[in-house]
């Protein structure tokens, strides 16, 4: 079997290591979602890992309702990418870019527009505004006439992201935001050729997928999913019966790698005990399958990979605090703890300012 220190190749990505850097959202970038200089200081301190799968990009206005994060829709914003890729790449290493359209879980008044979702529904709690946390609003159902437009934001964003020098980019199908919303039957409520049966709600995901890879190609496309329990008020009756296909059809496509983040009866973000998927999905997937969520060791993670099950392991909080993570598991080394404060505040602390392992010798 494979160690986590193994070299791994990912469609035309050729890995050091099995050590992803899973997306995390961090609130870096301006009001327009511009990336700022301190982003590429970020990244380049953790091009370790074997891929980098940046924070979830926004691939428009529409789809992008988190504060101060980044997209990928206007000149400006790719401009702004470019000292990040470089800075990645001038410490050897490999970023993709995840695209991101959130759904019902964006709000009017950092879009400036009703969100858009499957169907008419609306997530329980509050999202975060400009102007702090404030509760969702209720999505209305994306029009028929509407799909051509949001594939042509799919597309731009893929072709933007190429510009801006990523390595290729992830389509986040994942918890509980927009394709996710159409994945699941908790969510999708339609009763036209994206409802209903789980072929017709893996039909978005379908279509956005072969759209990115007539740009991109298909050996620089991944794709991330939440097979297992709810996401954001987001879930299944029969998780298998749209998870397992969605898997098939990807690997039919050809994809560079599938990603899921799957939770436990004992997850730190997350729990549920409805069972993980990950081992029908192997069944299926003939890529390189990436497992993620509560990877905190190297034990773990190495158990994932002699299961057979895992090809590789994304970390996601723990890279947070551990600018050289991969080297940390593999001496061994105590890992720093991050700071929740200032996951998403702006600024260099708690972003740009915890030590590796070097820097601590030093100060000792």
């Amino acid at each position: 079997m494979p160690t986590l220190f193994d070299p791994i190749d990912l469609g035309a990505i050729h890995a050091p290591n099995r050590i992803l850097m899973a997306p995390l959202t961090r609130a870096r970038a301006t009001r327009e979602a511009v990336p700022t200089p301190i982003m590429a200081e970020y990244y380049a301190q953790r091009a370790g890992a074997g891929l980098i799968i940046s924070e979830a990009t926004g691939i428009s206005r529409e789809g992008l309702g988190w504060p101060y994060a980044p997209g990928l829709w206007t000149d400006e914003q790719v401009a702004a990418w470019k000292p990040v890729t470089d800075a990645v790449h001038k410490a050897g290493g490999r970023i993709v870019a995840q695209l991101w359209h959130m759904g019902r879980q964006v709000h009017s008044s950092v879009t400036g527009m009703q969100p858009v979702s499957s169907s008419a529904t609306r997530t329980e709690g509050q999202a975060h505004t400009f102007e702090g946390k404030q509760d969702f609003e209720t999505a209305r159902p994306l029009e028929l006439s509407e799909i051509p437009r949001l594939l042509d934001d799919y597309e731009r964003a893929t072709r933007n992201a190429l510009a801006a020098g990523f390595d290729g980019v992830q389509i986040h199908a994942a918890n509980g935001y927009l394709i996710d919303e159409f994945l699941r039957d908790g969510a999708n409520h339609r009763e036209d050729e994206y409802g209903g049966s789980p072929e017709n709600r893996i039909r978005l995901l379908r279509e956005i997928a072969e759209r990115v890879i007539s740009v991109a190609g298909k050996e620089r496309v991944g794709v991330r999913l939440s097979p297992n329990g709810a996401s954001q008020g987001v879930d299944d009756s029969d998780p298998a019966s749209v998870f397992v296909p969605a898997a098939r059809m990807l690997s039919d496509l050809g994809i560079a790698f599938l990603e899921l983040r799957e939770i436990g009866p004992d997850g730190t973000y997350g729990r549920t005990d409805v069972p993980k998927l990950s081992p029908q999905i192997r069944e299926v997937f003939q890529g390189p399958l990436i497992l993620n969520s509560d990877f905190d060791s190297r034990a773990k993670a190495q158990a994932a990979l002699d299961s057979g099950v895992a090809d590789g392991i994304a970390f996601g909080r723990t890279f947070l605090a551990n600018p050289d993570l991969p080297e940390r598991l593999r001496i061994d080394a105590p890992l720093n703890q991050s700071d929740m404060a200032t996951w998403y505040s702006q600024g260099p602390e708690g972003y740009i300012d915890y030590p590796t392992l070097d820097e601590q010798s030093r100060a000792a």
